[in-house]
C-alpha cells in the first residue's frame, strides 16, 4: 500500500510494482471500456447549458460499475484537468513528504492576486477549497519533474504528459484526462484502491466535502482553464453520498466564448443530472 510513498521519498529508480488494488472493497471500479448508457434527462441537462456550449455528465454507480451518461458519445474525450487535477497533487503531496496534514500552513508567495482570499499564507485544507491555484503551483515544484511524473505513470492518470511546465501541465501544458477516466480514477479513490497510503487518500477525501446534509453528501472539485489554442474548459467531478448507495460523477463543458453563467453552469449540469436521475433531491 505504501509503495508509491517509499519510490517516491526515495527516487524512481529501481521502484517496485505496486498492488493492484486494494482489499478494502469487494466494488469494482468502473472498467475503461465499459458501455455507458444514455440518459435523455442527462443529456437536456447537458444541452441546457446552451448553443454555445458542449460537454457531457457521466455518472457511475460505484458499488456495480454501471455508467450512465449525458451525451455519451463525449465521455472519451481527452481533455485539460485544470483544478480538478489538486486531488491528485494533493495525493502526491502527502506521499512524497512535501506537505505532512491538511492543516500544514503553504505561505504566499507575496505576489498581489486579483483573489483576494489567497493573497495570504494558507493551509492545504483551505488552499483546496479556495482553489488557490499559486499554492498548488508551489507544491508541485517542490514535487518535481521526476517524482511527478513517477506518480502519475504509477496511478495511471489521464495521458501521463506533464509536458508544459512542472507548474503549468494541468492548466495551460499536455495533461488531457476524459470524463470516464475522471470517474474511474475516484472510484478508486473511493473504494482505498490507489496505489498511494490509505491516509492520503482519507485526507484528500476529507478535503473534498462540498455540501453535507441529512440526506446527502457531495464530495467534489471544480476545474477551470483555457488552454492556449483551445476552448475554455469546465469541470465539475466528485460523489454523492446517499444513504448506503454512492455514485461518481464527471461532469465537463466546453465554450469558446465563456459567459459569466460559465462557471455556475458546471456544477447547475451535474445537479440537474443527478436530480433526474433521482440521485439528489429536487428543490432547495
Amino acid at each position: 500500500m505504501l509503495g508509491l510513498a517509499v519510490a517516491l521519498l526515495l527516487g524512481v529508480s529501481g521502484a517496485t510494482p505496486l498492488r493492484a488494488q486494494s482489499a478494502g472493497t469487494a466494488a469494482p471500479p468502473p472498467l475503461p471500456g465499459a458501455p455507458a448508457t444514455e440518459s435523455p434527462a442527462a443529456r437536456v441537462c447537458v444541452d441546457a447549458a446552451g448553443t454555445a456550449v458542449a460537454g457531457s455528465t457521466l455518472i457511475a454507480d460505484a458499488r456495480t460499475g454501471a455508467l450512465v451518461a449525458g451525451h455519451a458519445e463525449r465521455v472519451d474525450r481527452p481533455l485539460i484537468p485544470a483544478s480538478t487535477f489538486k486531488i491528485i497533487s494533493a495525493l502526491v503531496a502527502l506521499e512524497t513528504g512535501v506537505i505532512a496534514e491538511a492543516q500544514t500552513v503553504i505561505p504566499w508567495d507575496s505576489v498581489t492576486r486579483d483573489r483576494p482570499e489567497i493573497n495570504r499564507d494558507l493551509d492545504l485544507q483551505t488552499a483546496f477549497r479556495l482553489s488557490a491555484v499559486p499554492h498548488f503551483q508551489s507544491l508541485v515544484r517542490r514535487i518535481g519533474p521526476a517524482r511527478m511524473q513517477h506518480a502519475l505513470d504509477t496511478i495511471g492518470y489521464g495521458n501521463r504528459n506533464i509536458g508544459g511546465g512542472i507548474d503549468q501541465f494541468w492548466l495551460t501544458g499536455a495533461l488531457r484526462i476524459s470524463p470516464r477516466e475522471q470517474v474511474a480514477l475516484l472510484t478508486r479513490l473511493l473504494h482505498d484502491d490507489l496505489p498511494v497510503s490509505r491516509r492520503s487518500m482519507a485526507i484528500v477525501r476529507a478535503m473534498m466535502l462540498h455540501e453535507a446534509t441529512a440526506a446527502y453528501t457531495i464530495r467534489a472539485k471544480t476545474g477551470l482553464a483555457t488552454p492556449p489554442g483551445s476552448e475554455t474548459v469546465g469541470w465539475w467531478v466528485g460523489w454523492v453520498e446517499h444513504g448506503a448507495a454512492v455514485h461518481v460523477f464527471a461532469t465537463v463543458l466546453e465554450t469558446a466564448a465563456p459567459t459569466a453563467s460559465f462557471n455556475a453552469q458546471r456544477l447547475a449540469v451535474s445537479r440537474c443530472a443527478l436530480q433526474a436521475l433521482s440521485i439528489l433531491p429536487v428543490g432547495p
